[in-house]
């Protein structure tokens, strides 16, 4: 399905990025679901374990395919990085009318023909629904997701500053054509190629959020109803090495040179990354991580930036050339 994003003078300046530990929990319970999902997160998906109290059956009927998802279940973050325990707040408040619209357009819908049996106890009281499926998405965090999260969120983080970069340099539209091959942007306009894209989305003042998700892929989700912040949710950058083990070992010739502990970062760095990801991933102190890393970009191995309180590192050329990885792109 072919989507339009109208774009207004104000809105090319209200473009902003997030990272929503609520959005990434309901993808992964969607993972869990599909199996055409889960391919570049096996070792998660095999590794994932609820408590028997814990029942996602009334995820699964709201999960339809094809067909619309509440949209009250994800509110779209205000700020670039909410902690979850604000969003779950954000949810429990959302008006019990907005919550009963969202859930009769999904349960409701005449190409499901779900039995009353099953749409009646979710419909009976919105208000009652929504809190329920706040404390089970609370339950998802904890047993799937927040072990992780430090993971998660280094790549999430990572691609942020990377776009932003991009933004920085290039302009949007060069930004939002790099973010996904489904996204093409024509005089003002982003076209989106998705099964879940409305029409035509006029943003009016409102600007576009882009979130990052590990949990989208394989695909790319544009938010516009009323009354939520329009959103574009794509497949972040390097999902494919999320869940690989740390780094090996370094070539002996390059720990001879730099130290064990530098040979690694240097190899650990085939994306940008912050110095609490870096030490998450090697199991090494921050402190000694953001040493070595001041050694090596002083040595001009590395460059750094600042996003927001965080700073990311990069390999340059040279860096790269080091590591003996292969920089040609064909």
């Amino acid at each position: 399905m072919a989507g339009r994003v109208v774009f207004g003078h104000e809105d090319l300046m209200r473009c902003r990025f997030a990272v929503s530990p609520l959005w990434e929990t309901f993808a992964a319970v969607h993972t869990l679901f599909e199996p055409h999902r889960q391919g570049f997160h096996l070792p998660w998906v095999r590794a994932a374990r609820l408590p028997a109290e814990v029942d996602l059956e009334p995820f699964r009927l709201l999960l339809p395919r094809p067909g619309y998802v509440p949209d009250f279940l994800t509110p779209p973050p205000l700020g670039p990085l909410a902690p979850i325990e604000e969003e779950l707040e954000r949810l429990r408040a959302i008006p019990p009318a907005q919550v009963g619209a969202e859930l009769r357009a999904c349960l409701l819908d005449p190409r499901r023909a779900l039995p009353a049996s099953a749409t009646d106890p979710l419909l009976a009281d919105p208000a009652a629904t929504r809190d329920a499926m706040a404390d089970l998405l609370s339950a998802c965090w904890e047993h799937l997701l927040r072990p992780h999260w430090p993971r998660l969120r280094a790549l999430l983080d990572a691609d942020v500053a990377d776009r932003s970069r991009t933004l920085a340099e290039h302009g949007l539209e060069r930004l939002v054509t790099a973010l996904d091959g489904r996204l093409t942007w024509k005089q003002g306009t982003l076209h989106v190629e998705s099964r879940a894209a409305a029409d035509e989305l006029r943003l009016d003042g409102r600007g576009l959020l882009l979130m990052p998700s590990a949990f989208v892929w394989p695909e790319l989700i544009l938010v516009g109803d009323e009354p939520w912040q329009p959103t574009l949710i794509y497949p972040a950058r390097g999902i494919g090495e999320l869940w690989s083990p740390p780094p090996g070992r370094p070539p002996e010739a390059l720990a001879a040179v730099l130290g064990r502990t530098r040979a690694r970062l240097l190899v650990a760095l085939s994306r940008p990354e912050t110095t609490t990801g870096l030490a998450a991933r090697l199991g090494l102190s921050p402190a000694s991580v953001s040493a070595h890393l001041t050694a090596l970009r002083d040595a001009g191995l590395l460059e750094s930036w600042r996003s927001g309180r965080r700073v990311f590192y990069a390999r340059t050329a040279l860096g790269t050339a080091l590591t003996g990885e292969n920089t040609d792109p064909g």
